[in-house]
């Protein structure tokens, strides 16, 4: 482990992209080699339809002996996002959202969500004298959130730098990691099987039907995309 690393706070969601994100950062400090890496996690109840991904969140942390903070957010937060207004269907079957030159930004769309989480994310950092934040963003086969795009992690880094303290004394500057920034989902399954990151506790859905995977979602086509391209079937649908 490089004596510069000082640790990482990574946000969690319990989906594929970030337990992957999780596995990176392990990776990088230490794990399994430290027993108990400088690693802590985060998740948000919003009152989002797929909290289920919390239990998916936290049993994967608790495997790990990863600790776990789980923030509650008032859902007032995030109107008019079909992923917290029960009046508003999460859509299905948008064929288009595979196409990464899209710019529709569609209703499952939560207003601000990674600008409060990175924030969040950055002040357990900096308390815990940790020098990463990891997120899970990705810009290629995503379903068109301007806070998932490069120049959102290139201004949001900016704004860490002059607006915190150790960005302005240079003791250690918080940096975010977005390893999965330009990989295709398909990519990210293949990184995610190197890692051994357990796929079939991770839950991507955002209109789970019992538990189970609606499968017509943008997040359940973009997961089902990935693993076809594989030649793969879904462990998480066993």
């Amino acid at each position: 482990m490089s004596t510069k690393s000082k640790g990482a706070v990574v946000l969690l969601s319990g989906g594929l992209d970030s337990t992957t994100c999780l596995y990176e950062a392990l990776q990088e400090y230490g794990y399994p080699k430290v027993k108990k890496p400088p690693i802590l996690a985060i998740s948000f109840n919003y009152s989002q339809k797929h909290i289920i991904e919390l239990k998916k969140s936290k049993l994967i942390t608790s495997r790990l002996g990863i600790p776990h903070v789980v923030q509650k957010l008032d859902p007032e937060f995030f109107l008019g996002s079909s992923l917290t207004e029960k009046k508003l269907k999460v859509r299905k079957n948008a064929g288009k959202i595979l196409d990464s030159n899209s710019t529709e930004i569609p209703n499952t769309y939560v207003p601000g969500r990674n600008i409060l989480f990175l924030s969040f994310a950055i002040s357990l950092a900096e308390g815990h004298g940790y020098d990463s934040v990891y997120i899970g963003v990705n810009a290629l086969d995503y379903s068109g959130y301007p806070d998932c795009r490069p120049e959102f992690i290139r201004a949001y880094q900016a704004m860490v730098n002059l607006g915190t303290k150790t960005g302005v004394t240079g003791d250690h500057s918080i940096q975010i990691k977005t390893p999965l920034l330009t990989m295709s989902k398909k990519e990210i399954i293949q990184r995610a099987l190197e890692l051994q990151v357990p796929l079939k506790d991770t839950h991507s859905c955002y209109d789970p039907v019992r538990g189970k995977p609606c499968g017509k979602c943008d997040s359940c086509l973009l997961r089902n995309k990935g693993f076809a391209e594989l030649g793969m079937t879904d462990p998480s649908l066993g």
